[in-house]
């Protein structure tokens, strides 16, 4: 278990794969191989301080619009390729940041490039529909070659997003109806459910919570931020819900060597999970959902066992919870599987399951029974971008053609030899 896991962790860190190690070995793929574009570059290339002066320079004018205090430099996308970020000032990087982990296969790929400039694919590109009401013809078509082609096990609905928080965010709506569902049985809405529902009041509006955990990152809109707990400066001056909060195991490394610590961490930690779900529920806030990251990653890196996850998903059926599994960051194949929780082997998958960053959009897998029971429910303008389904479908077809989720555990791989010898030579 214990290699199993820093395995997991470094592989989700250096996703792109173990062809890193070698400047310019990249593989291109056979439809990548007819378009005229070099794909990589042979290594990185500093010819100035960074940031450099034409991003400074970009810093400050942007600063008078809006507060940039958190650009580190601009970039030459156009320069782009492969693994390697090329800044304004003409610095190459080996880029290890990719875009807060949302870039699935690196800069520029040839077979994107090929995609965009398809006669076919133009009008995809510059007609942006509200998907909703109005989508274009091939729209199923292209979430069954993109989302799901590699939906989770148990997951047979899909609703598509913008961005990760608002994919939480309507995860969270989903879970609030579902449960009021539960409760409300075969009958409709009340005269007194619609009325309340507009002052925000009860029985319209019940005072359900999401239980969350120390550490973690789940977005930065309203709901998503309540159950955000990493780091103050995304919360401040925000009201916000009164709901759990449990702590995240705190493991000890090397895990080979505190077995038996980690397992009393991790049982403390499933029993404060039980104990807030009771304690909410006696507070009348029932705890409708528990939401959970495979691996905290902006809270820190923080993981935990394969059992806890396990533990932690029979603990939400015991109880009537939703069960909701944040991929935003994990989910795109950076674990060595599509999915970070397929290495939890549950018995019975998780109710819903979010997405965006490396999946091109955002959204959200369920299973049937959270479906929404009427139109406009679940609902926003637009509800994802069917050019980013396009290009998600190949961006599949590569991942699967050039077998890169094997590629992403070998690299993990690689990386815990070479780093466990540096460890050791320290």
């Amino acid at each position: 278990m214990a290699s199993m896991l820093l395995t997991r962790r470094l592989a989700c860190r250096f996703q792109h794969s173990y062809h890193l190690l070698v400047p310019g070995s990249r593989q291109i793929s056979q439809a990548a191989a007819k378009v005229d574009v070099e794909f990589d570059y042979d290594g990185p290339l500093m010819k100035t301080e960074v940031p450099g002066p034409r991003s400074r320079e970009l810093m400050k004018q942007l600063n008078i619009i809006q507060n940039a205090e958190a650009v580190h430099f601009f970039c030459n996308y156009e320069e782009s390729r492969g693994n390697y970020l090329v800044d304004v000032d003409g610095n190459r990087m080996l880029d290890l940041y990719s875009q807060i982990s949302s870039v699935p296969i690196g800069y520029s790929h040839p077979a994107l490039m090929k995609l965009v400039q398809q006669p076919q694919n133009v009008s995809t590109f510059i007609n942006r529909p509200a998907l909703g009401i109005l989508p274009p013809e091939n729209f199923v078509e292209k979430l069954r070659e993109s989302l799901l082609s590699v939906a989770p096990k148990g997951m047979s609905q899909l609703i598509t997003m913008a961005c990760g928080s608002c994919s939480n965010e309507n995860a969270f709506k989903t879970i609030f109806m579902w449960y009021r569902s539960k409760e409300r049985g075969q009958s409709g809405f009340s005269k007194e459910e619609l009325e309340t529902c507009m002052i925000n009041q009860a029985p319209g509006c019940p005072d359900y919570s999401i239980l969350s955990f120390m550490g973690a990152f789940h977005g930065r809109t309203m709901g998503c931020l309540a159950t955000t707990h990493s780091k103050a400066i995304h919360k401040i001056d925000i009201p916000s819900f009164d709901w759990p909060i449990a702590p995240f195991p705190q493991l000890k490394y090397p895990l080979e060597e505190f077995v038996k610590e980690n397992q009393q961490e991790e049982a403390r930690c499933l029993e404060e999970v039980e104990d807030l779900i009771v304690k909410y529920r006696k507070k009348k806030k029932t705890v409708a959902g528990i939401i959970v990251e495979p691996i905290q990653s902006e809270g820190g890196d923080n993981h935990a066992s394969d059992d806890f996850f396990r533990k932690l998903r029979d603990i939400s059926r015991k109880h009537g919870c939703a069960f909701l599994v944040d991929e935003v960051q994990t989910g795109g194949g950076c674990t060595g599987k599509f999915w970070a929780h397929e290495h939890w082997g549950l018995d019975d998958p998780a109710d819903v399951m979010t997405f965006s960053k490396k999946m091109m959009t955002g959204g959200f897998f369920h299973k049937e029974e959270f479906r929404p029971n009427a139109p406009y429910r679940i609902f926003n303008t637009w509800l994802g971008d069917p050019s980013k389904n396009l290009l998600l479908a190949e961006v599949i077809n590569i991942i699967k053609r050039e077998d890169l989720l094997n590629n992403a555990a070998h690299a993990g791989k690689a990386l815990l030899v070479g780093l466990l010898d540096l460890q050791g030579n320290t």
